[in-house]
């Protein structure tokens, strides 16, 4: 299964988080002529219902949020911050007025957002400190880089949505039950999640079967009544 299946689900997520608020949400930024492309840009908007509750790491929001995600799989090391860093530098580049006239730094905000908790990247000779469980700041060079380790974030309602992604049953079970959908459609998301971590061989407690009914369940109200009966005998259809 490619990474791109991880990182668009992971972006859809974060859309639906930030529906209807003062933020928007850009897929795979492309930014460059060779077509390299960033996993999510997190824009302030001048319209929008302000954020109340944000899962944690995303307290510092700010005009402009740069994130790059690594699923269950993909490491996140040194040169997972260096590819970030060029990324801020050329979309500082494209937004800004001009070359000569680029917005200042306060503006942007550098995410990295990792499943795993990257032991690699924190034993090398870098400056870090952990704020809260799962998140952490480091240092690099001028820049400061919000860390969010989904794996070690605390299983609350606020942080349903990186649980969905933590790359562990429970906190995935946590997120489904927890985590309010802002656009009830994009819940199908959850059915390909699901998928994703049975071939990552991630013991689920339930089986697909056992998911899929229960999802269906919850949304068979939002199907016309036709769609409803579609398969039905006409005996059925008449009962009740």
């Amino acid at each position: 299964m490619s990474k791109i299946n991880w990182h668009r689900l992971f972006g859809l997520t974060l859309m639906d988080l930030l529906a209807d608020s003062n933020y928007q949400v850009e897929l795979e930024k492309e930014l460059s002529l060779k077509k390299q492309y960033l996993d999510v840009v997190i824009i302030r908007k001048t319209i929008g219902k302000p954020l109340t509750e944000i899962p944690v790491g995303l307290d510092n929001l700010t005009e402009h949020n740069l994130l790059t995600y690594k699923s269950w799989r993909e490491p996140l090391d040194e040169w997972a911050i260096e590819e970030l860093i060029g990324h801020y530098t050329n979309y500082r580049k494209r937004v800004s007025p001009s070359g000569e006239e680029l917005l200042p730094t306060n503006q942007f905000q550098l995410y990295a957002i990792s499943t795993r908790y990257p032991q690699q990247l924190l034993s090398k000779p870098i400056y870090f400190q952990e704020l809260q469980p799962g998140v952490l700041e480091v240092t690099w060079g001028t820049r400061l880089i919000r860390l969010i380790v989904l794996s070690r974030v605390s299983l609350e309602n606020h942080n349903a949505l990186w649980l969905l992604f933590s790359g562990q049953a429970q906190g995935f079970v946590y997120g489904e039950q927890h985590y309010h959908w802002h656009q009830p459609s994009e819940r199908a998301v959850l059915n390909q999640l699901y998928e994703l971590y049975q071939r990552e061989e991630v013991v689920m407690p339930y089986t697909m079967e056992d998911f899929e009914k229960n999802f269906t369940r919850e949304h068979l109200h939002l199907l016309p009544p036709e769609e409803r009966l579609k398969g039905l005998p006409p005996e059925e259809r008449l009962k009740g």
